[in-house]
C-alpha cells in the first residue's frame, strides 16, 4: 500500500477539501473530505453494478451522471452498491505508486448517501491483506488471462457460486477485469475467487501480458457446480492468509457510524 496516496487523502479530509483527487489510473472523489465515490480504469464502475442488480436501468444511470439522481438516492441498495465500488477501486489505487494530484470541483452526486473516512477506507484495503501476494499480484488484473487447467486432478472439489461462474467464464482471453465486466460483480470478488481456483489447482498461474488482453466476446458456457472424479470429496481449499499491511494511521479507530449500520442493515435486508 503507498503511503503517499493515504497520506493526501488523510491531508484532503482535516482540511475538509472537496473537488478530484487524481491518482494512477482513477480519482477519489472529496466531499468535504470524506470520500464520495472511487474510480478506477481495473475495476467494474458502479454503473455497471446497479444495472446488474436491477437498482436501475442504463437511462436512469445516465440521468444522475448529469445531476438529475431523482428517486435513485433513496435506495438502499444503491449506498450498499457505492460503498462495494468505492472499497473495489481503492483497493487498487492504494496498491499502486502514483503521484496523487487534487483539484478542486463541485461534489459529487452520491455525496449525500455515500460518505467514507479515508481512515475507514485505509483500514479496509489494508484488511483485505497484501495486494501483491500470491501468485495473482494486483497488477496483473487486467494484463493476463485466466486460463483454465487443461487437465483436473482426479478429485472432487466444490464450489461456491461465484467460483463456479468464474471457472465457467475463463476463456484464456479474458482477464480478471473483463470476467469482473462481463459478469457484473466487483473485481476485487473476481480476483479472490481466481487466486481461491489457481491454489485449488482449476486455473493456470498467470503469465503477466505485455499490454492489456484483447476483450473477447462472453462464452455462453453453463455454470459448472463443481468438478467430480470418483475420490475424496471437499470443499475448495483455501489459500494461505495473507498478511495484512499496516495501516498507515496511529490514530486510534473511529466510533461505528451507528446510522451508517443501519442503513446497511436496510439495504442487505432489501437484498435478501
Amino acid at each position: 500500500m503507498t503511503a503517499e496516496l493515504a497520506v493526501e487523502l488523510r491531508r484532503l479530509e482535516q482540511e475538509r477539501r472537496t473537488g478530484m483527487l487524481r491518482a494512477s489510473d482513477g480519482v477519489f472523489h472529496l466531499a468535504e473530505g470524506a470520500i464520495a465515490s472511487v474510480d478506477c480504469r481495473r475495476t467494474v464502475g458502479l454503473d455497471r453494478l446497479v444495472v446488474e442488480a436491477g437498482v436501475a436501468t442504463t437511462d436512469d444511470w445516465q440521468r444522475a451522471a448529469t445531476g438529475d439522481p431523482g428517486h435513485m438516492l433513496g435506495r438502499p441498495r444503491l449506498e450498499t452498491l457505492a460503498l462495494l465500488s468505492a472499497f473495489d477501486a481503492a483497493y487498487f489505487l492504494l496498491a499502486s505508486p502514483s503521484v496523487p494530484e487534487f483539484r478542486p470541483a463541485p461534489p459529487h452526486w452520491l455525496a449525500p448517501i455515500c460518505h467514507i473516512t479515508p481512515r475507514a477506507l485505509v483500514h479496509e484495503c489494508a484488511r483485505r491483506g497484501d495486494p501483491e501476494s500470491g501468485p495473482w499480484p494486483a497488477e496483473l488484473v487486467d494484463r493476463a488471462p485466466v486460463v483454465p487447467v487443461h487437465r483436473v486432478r482426479r478429485r472432487r472439489v466444490v464450489l461456491t457460486g461465484g467460483q463456479a461462474e468464474v471457472l465457467a467464464a475463463a476463456d484464456t482471453r479474458r482477464s480478471v477485469t473483463e470476467i469482473a465486466r462481463d459478469l457484473g460483480r466487483t473485481t476485487y470478488g473476481c480476483l479472490e475467487a481466481v487466486r481461491d481456483l489457481t491454489a485449488a489447482g482449476l486455473i493456470e498461474p498467470p503469465v503477466a501480458a505485455p499490454a492489456q488482453v484483447t476483450t473477447a466476446e462472453p462464452v455462453h458456457a453453463e455454470p459448472v457446480a463443481a468438478v467430480r472424479a470418483p475420490a475424496r470429496s471437499g470443499p475448495l481449499p483455501r489459500r494461505a492468509p495473507r498478511r495484512s499491511e499496516p495501516i498507515p494511521d496511529s490514530d486510534g479507530w473511529e466510533p461505528v457510524d451507528k446510522d451508517l449500520l443501519l442503513r446497511l442493515r436496510a439495504a442487505l435486508a432489501e437484498l435478501a
